[in-house]
C-alpha cells in the first residue's frame, strides 16, 4: 500500500523506476526502526548499571546512592535478547547507537521506570522468575517509551516512517517479547511473505485497468477524482486478491481492507471500501469469476 501510494505521487516518466526496490526499501527502513526500539529497549534496562557506577562516584555519595538496585541489569530475558546472534547482527549492522542524544532519551526513561511503582515491586520479588522477568522488559516498552511524548518526537526525527509504521512497530514487539528466539532481525519477513508482497505489487500494478473496470461503475455518483488516494489503491488491491490470489478467502481480504481504510485513510473510508469490495465481489462471485483453494492444502 505504501509503496503504490508513493508511486502515485510520483510525477513524470516512470519506465525506469523499480516499484520492488522502493518496496524493499520501505521494508529495510521498517527494520532499522524496530531494530532501534528494541536497541533502547534493552539500553534503558541496562542504565540500572551506569546509573549506580555514577552515583557512587559522587564527591559525597548517599547511602541512596551506595545502594542502587541494579537487579534488572541482570534480567535474565534482557541477556537472552543481547546475547543472541540475530541481535548482535541486527546492532553491528544497523549501528543504532549512532543516533544522535539516544543516551539522554535512555537516561530519561530510566529515570521514569525507577521511579514507578512497577520496578519498585519487581526490585523486590527475590527469584527471577520467567513472567517478572519478561513482564517488567515489557512494561518498559508499552508503559514508558511508547506513551512517552518526548521520546516519539525523538524517533519521528530521525525515523520519518514511525508515523505509518508505530501500530505496526507496536504489534511487533509485543510478538517478539513474546519469542525472542523464533526471530530472525535481518529478515524481517519470511521469504514467502515477501513473495507474496513482491506478487501483490507487481499484481496490482500490472492489473490496474481491469481492476478499474470492476470498481467505477460501482462508483455510482463519486467523481473519481475527489475520491481518496488511499482508498482507490486499497480498492485495486483488494480487487486483485479477489481474482488473483487463490489461496486468500475472500472474507479475509474485504475485512484487512476495511482495517487498512479504517487505520490509514479517512474516516468514512472504512465503510465506503467495505460497500465497494463487496459489492464487487458478489458481483464476481455471480459471473463465477472467483476461484478459491483451501490454503493449507496449496
Amino acid at each position: 500500500m505504501q509503496t503504490l501510494y508513493t508511486l502515485s505521487t510520483l510525477q513524470g516518466d516512470q519506465s525506469n523506476i523499480e516499484p520492488v526496490k522502493i518496496l524493499q526499501k520501505q521494508i529495510d527502513a521498517s527494520r532499522q526502526l524496530f531494530i532501534y526500539l528494541l536497541y533502547c529497549l534493552t539500553e534503558v534496562a541496562r542504565y540500572a548499571e551506569t546509573d549506580s557506577a555514577k552515583r557512587a562516584s559522587k564527591n559525597l555519595p548517599s547511602a541512596q546512592d551506595l545502594n542502587v538496585n541494579t537487579k534488572i541489569s541482570g534480567n535474565q530475558f534482557l541477556w537472552s535478547v543481547l546475547e543472541s546472534i540475530t541481535f548482535k547482527h541486527a546492532v553491528e549492522a544497523d549501528k543504532p547507537n549512532l543516533v544522535e542524544d539516544t543516551s539522554d532519551q535512555i537516561r530519561k526513561l530510566y529515570l521514569q521506570l525507577a521511579d514507578s511503582p512497577e520496578y519498585k515491586v519487581y526490585c523486590q520479588i527475590q527469584s527471577r522468575d520467567k513472567k517478572s522477568e519478561k513482564d517488567i522488559i515489557t512494561f518498559i516498552f508499552t508503559q514508558l517509551m511508547l506513551p512517552d511524548e518526548t521520546f516519539t518526537s525523538h524517533v519521528e526525527e530521525f525515523f520519518t516512517n514511525w508515523d505509518d509504521d508505530a501500530e505496526m512497530m507496536n504489534q511487533l514487539m509485543l510478538n517478539y517479547l513474546q519469542k525472542p528466539a523464533g526471530f530472525n532481525l535481518q529478515e524481517m519477513i519470511s521469504k514467502e511473505k515477501w513473495m507474496f508482497a513482491k506478487d501483490l505489487l507487481n499484481t496490482t500494478r500490472d492489473k490496474r485497468e481491469q481492476a478499474l473496470d470492476l470498481i467505477k461503475p460501482k462508483l455510482k455518483n463519486w467523481d473519481v477524482e475527489r475520491i481518496a488516494v488511499l482508498d482507490m489503491i486499497l480498492m485495486e488491491m483488494g480487487v486483485c486478491e479477489l481474482l488473483f490470489f487463490e489461496t486468500i478467502p475472500t472474507k479475509v481480504t474485504i475485512n484487512e481492507y476495511i482495517d487498512l481504510a479504517k487505520a490509514y485513510s479517512t474516516p468514512q473510508s472504512g465503510h465506503f471500501v467495505n460497500g465497494i469490495l463487496d459489492n464487487i465481489h458478489k458481483e464476481l462471485l455471480s459471473q463465477d469469476k472467483i476461484h478459491k483453494v483451501n490454503f493449507k492444502q496449496a
